[in-house]
């Protein structure tokens, strides 16, 4: 598949060097909100770079999946979590062709996964409402449209950002818990770094 193929080399090419793109600590969101995550629960954390999320979430004791469509992401992720002292499932995947698990997790983390374009988007909205369990829930953070003006971070592409009434609607099915618009001052590596515009979604598959 040509698009997956385009896909690995750009993140082979942006995770080349030794240097974390992201930094290695875990996104501010995910630090506050790991509290709702239930003792060892299994996480799936998706599109998961060079692995400071899900690392960070196997430090607090959770059973985490993660993927990456970059070999090279992940043999960094992999260091790290070596680093730290932790065992994470790591899983070279290209998103738009995986064979996701269904009803399989206690929690799905979405952290900047703006690579995606509105068709693909929507496939990956589904498969990561369909991937909780009954009473599982959803972490996901990413840029509003607003993002394009602070250019601190995320593709140069107002339509693969995220608006309240998106995420409203993309995850009808779920029970909204938190859903905020906002702008932050964030330090993640030399990818993200100042003030940006952010949305968070905390949602939960009804019992």
């Amino acid at each position: 598949m040509a698009d997956a193929i385009d896909g690995q080399a750009f993140w082979d090419e942006r995770f080349a060097s030794d240097e974390y793109v992201f930094g290695t600590q875990p996104n501010a969101f995910l630090t506050r909100e790991a509290h709702r995550l239930k003792e060892g629960s299994r996480v799936l954390a998706i599109a998961d770079g060079e692995g400071r999320n899900s690392v960070f979430l196997a430090r607090h004791g959770h059973k985490v999946t993660a993927t990456d469509i970059s070999p090279r992401a992940i043999e960094k992720a992999e260091k790290l979590a070596a680093k730290s002292g932790v065992e994470v499932h790591f899983i070279q995947a290209d998103l738009a062709s995986w064979d996701w698990p269904e009803n399989a997790f206690d929690a799905v983390v979405g952290i900047f996964i703006q690579f995606a374009a509105p068709p693909l988007r929507d496939q990956l909205f589904e498969q990561m409402a369909k991937a909780l369990k009954p009473g599982g829930l959803l972490l996901l953070e990413g840029y509003r449209p607003e993002q394009l003006d602070y250019g601190t971070g995320g593709p140069p592409t107002a339509e693969n950002m995220y608006t309240e009434a998106v995420l409203r609607e993309a995850f009808d099915a779920l029970e909204i818990e938190h859903l905020e618009s906002y702008d932050a001052e964030i330090s993640e590596g030399n990818g993200h770094e100042g003030m940006s515009a952010l949305i968070d979604l905390i949602a939960r598959r009804p019992g």
